[in-house]
């Protein structure tokens, strides 16, 4: 595993050796080493460019200037030097899904796990819609009480299974960095509920000629598969997949599982163990 920067100070790692390169998008609250679990079950057949979001793992706090899905997006898009895969996860997959949009060129395939568009679940689903609101009323209070540690401990907590590690079960540094972050989350509110980037503006996931893959486990919340064949009926290449027994935090739950997906659809040769 190395690390490097990126202007602005942002620590990006590369983790795994495979010739098969692909840039790795985390979700909020997390970090690039989000992606490890999966990087090893590659089997060494793939390097995973992880960068760490502003206000989380290596990287500096966000200045909150400008509107933070812009910064991560033009973030991520400095590490487009060339035409490559793209994997993002949650909010990260929001970000992967612009990149497919807006640099259609430079983004080869692009496999979005548990997207957020909440604004595509107002359109189509609303009754679910509703239901994931009321689910993060709790959260949201918590946030806007100023209580970050109550905001971070709500937030893992609807986005965890129920064998998930409770929050007095993590370690002292996972807290702490979940807290950290958290405050982010309603800085995307704009971009996710809102389509404050004209995602949906007519035209454009039509740029999308790319092939797409949308996952989700079988076990998240009922908003997120909804979100996924909304998606999906409207990218022209795209095709969706459900994770049996698996969460929001997939990739860190089912790694094997994830990258057998990856593997089948990214054409990368695995062991036969994975």
């Amino acid at each position: 595993m190395t690390g490097r920067t990126v202007p602005q100070d942002v620590f990006v790692r590369t983790l795994g050796k495979g010739a098969h390169q692909m840039l790795a998008l985390h979700c909020t609250i997390a970090h690039s080493g989000a992606w490890s679990g999966l990087a090893a079950a590659l089997s060494g057949k793939a390097s995973l460019i992880a960068p760490d979001m502003l206000s989380h793992g290596r990287s500096p706090d966000w200045d909150g200037r400008g509107d933070f899905f812009d910064r991560m997006t033009e973030l991520a898009a400095s590490q487009l030097q060339k035409p490559m895969d793209v994997i993002g996860q949650s909010f990260g997959a929001m970000i992967a899904l612009r990149l497919a949009v807006e640099h259609p060129d430079l983004v080869r395939r692009a496999i979005l796990i548990e997207p957020v568009f909440f604004a595509l679940a107002k359109l189509d689903v609303p009754d679910l819609y509703d239901q994931h609101e009321r689910d993060a009323e709790p959260f949201v209070s918590a946030l806007a009480a100023g209580n970050a540690s109550q905001a971070a401990r709500l937030f893992n907590r609807m986005w965890s299974t129920q064998d998930s590690p409770r929050w007095a079960d993590l370690p002292d540094r996972t807290r702490a960095a979940m807290i950290r972050g958290v405050h982010v989350v309603p800085a995307s509110n704009n971009a996710l509920y809102e389509d404050g980037a004209g995602l949906l503006q007519p035209g454009k996931l039509e740029r999308t000629q790319m092939p797409v893959r949308i996952l989700s486990g079988s076990l998240t919340h009922p908003v997120i598969p909804a979100i996924c064949n909304s998606l999906q009926r409207r990218l022209p290449a795209a095709t969706t997949e459900i994770i049996p027994g698996a969460g929001h935090m997939l990739p860190i739950s089912h790694p094997k599982e994830t990258a057998r997906s990856l593997s089948e659809f990214f054409r990368i040769p695995l062991a036969s163990s994975v």
